[in-house]
């Protein structure tokens, strides 16, 4: 997802430094897996104008390519089976999946692909992409702060990132929805987006 940078605890108002100046983000520089055991993909969505519902999709598979040297170079790929959603009422989530909204029978996976990924310095990046869902496909940006890498003590090396976005859900042919007798509407129209990421770098 062409994003990283370098934690630090005091705050720099100066223009950060390009990525190629340093040797250690220059070393991240490869090819990940993204691990769906310690990685979250969930959703926000206003529910009776009061409250919200959060969702999870517990299945996906996706791959990461970080260039330290030039993260514009950096390319993210995920694809997510819609039939994994959960938002701790199996009510809901048999609605989710049927032709109100997701329509898993016809449309099992969503997909993003980058088409940009750009510094915004510090540990901020924003990686923009096309999304697919119930065969419509979008741009959307998203917002990443980099957590930074490890090694894991299975020999791992692992990099990190917390991420958001915020889309408009009619604009993908996501319309359901039930009028409410004080006004407004049942379900929000505009969504959430939430990514906590953990990739593996490939092996050589």
């Amino acid at each position: 997802m062409g994003i990283f940078g370098r934690k630090s605890d005091a705050k720099d108002t100066t223009t950060a430094a390009p990525a190629a100046a340093s040797a250690d983000l220059a070393a991240l520089t490869g090819d990940y897996t993204i691990d769906p055991s310690h990685s979250t993909f969930g959703f926000v969505a206003r529910h009776a104008m009061v409250t919200n519902v959060k969702g999870t999709f517990h299945e996906f598979e996706g791959s990461l390519h970080l260039d330290g040297t030039d993260p514009s170079k950096s390319t993210a790929s995920i694809d997510i089976k819609v039939e994994s959603v959960e938002t701790g009422s199996a009510d809901r989530d048999g609605h989710l999946k049927s032709s109100d909204f997701f329509k898993v029978d016809e449309f099992p996976t969503m997909t993003f692909r980058s088409t940009k990924a750009e510094a915004l310095g510090g540990d901020d990046y924003r990686i923009t992409g096309d999304l697919e869902i119930l065969g419509t496909t979008k741009p959307i940006s998203i917002d990443l702060e980099f957590n930074g890498s490890a090694k894991d003590p299975f020999g791992n090396e692992r990099v990190g990132f917390e991420g958001k976005a915020e889309i408009l859900r009619s604009e993908w042919g996501l319309t359901w929805n039930a009028a409410l007798e004080t006004g407004g509407f049942l379900v929000s129209d505009k969504i959430k987006l939430n990514f906590d990421i953990s990739a593996i770098k490939n092996a050589a």
